[in-house]
Formats: structure tokens, C-alpha cells, sequence
């Protein structure tokens, strides 16, 4: 590879020619750097390969090749990683991200998460994007979408910031005009659409050459979506009425559904929604289909369109018995915030009947299932859990979600792909989410091997983001640092706000 600090050669070659720095030393220095020794799973689903060495430069993976065929030019720093395994830093799907500055965007980095799609852009998310490009933040690769478009009235009221609703074609053309000005990534479609905006938002939305992705609206069935472009499709809640043999009649329920515009609570306009929406889905998953359900998802595969199930806030929601009183991670958070999350979970889930839980209980079993059974299809699934949801920690509610796909029934390596070039497809980053020359140099160094284990992923040895090199020590020492920094946050004026989607939940 002429040009770059590894060449190849026939015989036995040595790094010890190189200035060899230890595992445990400083990411900081310049010029070419060399990852050797480690087991690499590059993210394609290849075999795992032993003794490699990966070279960085300039941000970019310029080298790889096995350890023992290698030679390093003179200067080139190393790092042996003899025992680690390497892979391509993770990516999150689906957040919604809310904090402090000198906290969410270096937590998604120390915890393995290189790249993320934000769900519900604003202001303050191409700030930080503008930071880290320019090398004055610490933060992952970040793909930004619209204000959410909602139809009228929306399930989001004012208490949770801006939301763009739309009541006919001509007003939804014009929101996805004014997105794209703002600088938006792709076009954020929710629930409450009606069928005409929805499609005309699909139609500007390709006229102006923007992706449109989220909620499939309560008015158009998954199929429709999908031959209308729509990316991903986010959450499970419309895959169940889809799948159904009682679809015709849900659909008629689900058109009777209100939301009172006069509502100023986000919590209390989404509390009514899932009880009114509780009884379909329950209705749905008694009457699920399989031969409806494998038509849909071999078309959902051939259209090339994406599923990302967030099970983790599915799991928050659905099941709030088994949310953890206190998490390692808390720690990272201001202490306000994670107080406030009993109480908005409360807000979401309260007044559940003994029988409503035992049915929510067999609701998310069922999306379990259904997960599995989209993977088997070939249907592209994308790791993802709704951050900003209570109870979601930015970075480390990555790793849960992976162990909930393999709950699913996926394998390690099939989580994995989920999580980074399944990813990357799917938020458009040609050059991420793989370990191969050319590549974007995001990548993860763990301690343990994840495919015999997906939880080995939470045991982090090192983290390289953009071409940074983040030692153990280093992350130790930045994670305090984000520890300080959330302990010294204060309480916003109007108290903790909820600002993930709060979907998979139901009264």
C-alpha cells in the first residue's frame, strides 16, 4: 500500500522497528498509527481474524493486513493489543438527545457509540455536530433529522419544543421545503399524519432529495410506506396491525382514535393515545397472520427498507416492573434527571388493570418474535433504542438493545451488523460501519470477544473516533469529567422534560 505507513511483505516483518507505545498510554500525537496484534470482527460478517494490524492516518484506516506480513515506517506510533478484539465503533439509530453539552455528546463516544441519528433535530444538535467537526467537542458522527411532522393535533404538545404539524398536501410540501433550509438530514414523519400530507411529504420529500423516515402514520399500512420510499420505519407498534387478519377493522378503530388539541402536556396527550391505541394492538396480535406476515416482509426486504425495532424503550414502557432502581451509568446523568424518571414513566404507564399488564406482557413477547422473524425474512434491521426516553442512558442503552436482539433470536454477529454496517446503510454513511482500508478510522477495542457473548460489548478497552485514539486511562479520565460535569448541572426552570418518542408504551 504505497503511501500509507504498512506495507506488506512475504516474510515474517516487526513493529518493534516503530516507536511501540503501551495500551495503557496517552490517544494524543500525530502522524500514522498502528492498532496491532488484535482480533479484528470488521462488521461484515466475516469470520473474526486474528493478529491483525489496522493503520490509521489522517482519520482513515489506510492499513490492514496479519501482524506477522507487516512492516510499520519508522515513526509510526503503535499500540499492542495482543488478547483485544477490534471492531467498528457502534452505531446508534434512533436517539433523542437531551443534556448538557460537556455530557451527551462525549458519553456516546466513551461508551463505543461513533455515530448517531437524531431523531428530532434541532438547533442545539447542529451546534454540537459543527463543534466536533471543527475538533472543539468530543462526539460522535451525528446525522440529524427534522423537527418532528406531525399531523393535526399532533401527540406532541409545546412543553417539549417545536414540533411542525400539517393538515393538508400544500402545508406538508411546505414543511419539508422549510427543513431542508434549516439543515435537516432527512424528514422526521410521525403518527398522526393524515394519508394526503403523508404522501406528499414522501413526494417532496424526493423531489428535494431528502430521505423521509419514522413513525408509519396511523393511516397508512407499512406496504404503502415503504413503495412510497419511506427508509426505516421505527418501532413496532404499525408492524402489528400490518400482520393482522383483523387489519381492515383496526384500521376503521384506529381513524376513530382522538387527541385533545387543547391538551398542553405531552405525557397526558400520549397516555390517552395508548389507551386508546392498547386495545388494537392487543386485537392485532390475537389475530397475527404468518402468511400476511411473511408477504410483508419480503416485500419490506426487497424495497430495501429498514425496521428499527427499539426494544429497549418497548421494554421500558411495556414492561416498567423490571426497570432497574439504579444502573452504574445513572452516575453520568444529573441527579434531577434521573429522578424525574419514576414519575414520567408513572405518567405513561399508570392505571394499568391486572389484565392489561398480563396482555402488554404477551404484546412485547410478541414483538420479540416478530423481530426474529424480520431478520429471518432478510428484512434490514438497524440497532436503535429512543434516548431520551427515561431509564436510556446516551451510549450505554446501545449495548442493552444488542442483548435484546439476541434475545430476539439474532446471533452476536447479527446484532453486530445491526448495530454498524446494517447502520450505516441505513443512515447513508457509505464510509462507516465496517474495518476495511478507506474507511472511516471509528472504531471499538474491547476486552472480551463479542461473538461468543454479546454482553462482552459493554467491556470497553479503548475507544478511536475519527482517527483519536482513546487509551484506557483516557477514558477513565474523561468519563469523570462527564461524572463532574452532570453532578454540576442544574435543574431546568420547568423541571425534566420527556423527549423520546415514549412509543412502545401503553395504560
Amino acid at each position: 500500500m504505497t503511501g500509507t505507513a504498512l506495507t506488506t511483505t512475504a516474510s515474517a516483518g516487526t513493529a518493534s522497528a516503530a516507536g511501540t507505545e503501551p495500551a495503557t498510554g496517552t490517544g494524543t500525537g500525530t502522524g500514522p498509527l498502528a492498532l496491532t496484534h488484535v482480533t479484528v470482527i470488521d462488521g461484515s460478517g466475516a469470520p473474526a481474524a486474528p493478529d491483525m494490524t489496522v493503520v490509521i492516518e489522517d482519520g482513515r484506516i489506510t492499513g490492514l493486513a496479519p501482524s506477522t506480513r507487516t512492516r510499520l515506517r519508522p515513526g509510526t506510533r503503535t499500540v499492542d493489543l495482543t488478547g483485544k478484539y477490534l471492531m467498528p465503533g457502534l452505531i446508534e439509530a434512533h436517539t433523542h438527545s437531551d443534556g448538557p453539552e460537556a455530557v451527551v455528546p462525549a458519553l456516546y463516544v466513551l461508551a463505543g457509540v461513533t455515530s448517531v441519528r437524531e431523531m428530532r433535530g434541532q438547533p442545539v444538535h447542529h451546534e454540537w455536530r459543527r463543534k466536533i467537526r471543527g475538533g472543539a467537542l468530543l462526539g460522535p458522527r451525528w446525522v440529524i433529522g427534522s423537527p418532528i411532522v406531525d399531523g393535526l393535533p399532533s401527540l406532541w404538545a409545546a412543553d417539549v419544543g417545536p414540533t411542525i404539524e400539517v393538515g393538508d398536501a400544500a402545508e406538508a410540501r411546505r414543511a419539508v421545503r422549510r427543513v431542508k433550509r434549516e439543515g435537516a438530514d432527512f424528514v422526521k414523519v410521525y403518527s398522526r399524519l393524515s394519508r394526503e400530507a403523508y404522501f406528499a411529504i414522501a413526494d417532496e420529500a424526493r423531489r428535494q432529495g431528502l430521505p423521509h423516515l419514522g413513525h408509519c402514520p396511523d393511516t397508512v399500512p407499512i406496504a404503502e410506506a415503504s413503495a412510497a420510499g419511506h427508509r426505516s420505519i421505527e418501532h413496532l407498534h404499525a408492524l402489528l396491525l400490518s400482520i393482522s387478519r383483523h387489519e381492515k377493522e383496526i384500521r376503521r378503530r384506529l381513524a376513530a382514535v382522538r387527541i385533545d388539541p387543547r391538551d398542553p402536556s405531552s405525557l397526558s396527550r400520549y397516555h390517552s393515545w395508548f389507551q386508546q391505541v392498547h386495545p388494537l394492538e392487543w386485537q392485532a396480535v390475537r389475530g397475527y397472520d404468518r402468511g400476511r406476515a411473511d408477504a410483508l416482509f419480503r416485500s419490506l426486504a426487497a424495497a430495501g427498507t429498514t425496521v428499527v425495532p427499539t426494544l429497549s424503550v418497548h421494554r421500558t414502557l411495556e414492561l416498567p416492573d423490571e426497570v432497574p432502581s439504579r444502573a452504574e451509568e445513572w452516575k453520568y446523568l444529573p441527579a434531577w434527571q434521573v429522578e424525574s424518571w419514576p414519575d414520567q414513566l408513572a405518567a405513561l404507564t399508570g392505571g394499568r388493570t391486572p389484565e392489561q399488564r398480563r396482555r402488554i406482557r404477551r404484546i412485547f413477547a410478541h414483538r420479540l418474535r416478530l423481530v426474529g422473524e424480520l431478520h429471518g425474512t432478510g428484512v434490514r434491521l438497524a440497532a436503535g433504542t429512543d434516548t431520551g426516553t427515561g431509564y436510556l442512558v446516551p451510549g450505554f442503552a446501545l449495548h442493552d438493545e444488542l442483548a435484546l436482539l439476541v434475545a430476539a433470536g439474532l446471533t452476536p454477529a447479527d446484532a453486530l451488523r445491526a448495530a454498524t454496517r446494517d447502520a450505516a446503510r441505513t443512515l447513508g454513511l457509505p464510509a462507516v460501519g465496517t474495518v476495511a482500508p478507506g474507511h472511516a478510522a471509528d472504531l471499538l477495542v474491547l476486552d472480551a470477544d463479542p461473538l461468543r457473548d454479546i454482553r462482552n460489548t459493554r467491556r470497553i478497552h479503548g475507544v478511536v473516533v475519527d482517527g483519536r485514539w482513546i487509551p484506557p486511562q483516557e477514558r477513565r479520565h474523561l468519563l469523570a469529567e462527564v461524572e463532574q460535569a452532570a453532578a454540576r448541572t442544574p435543574e431546568p426552570e420547568a423541571g425534566a422534560a420527556l423527549t423520546g418518542c415514549g412509543c412502545g408504551g401503553h395504560p
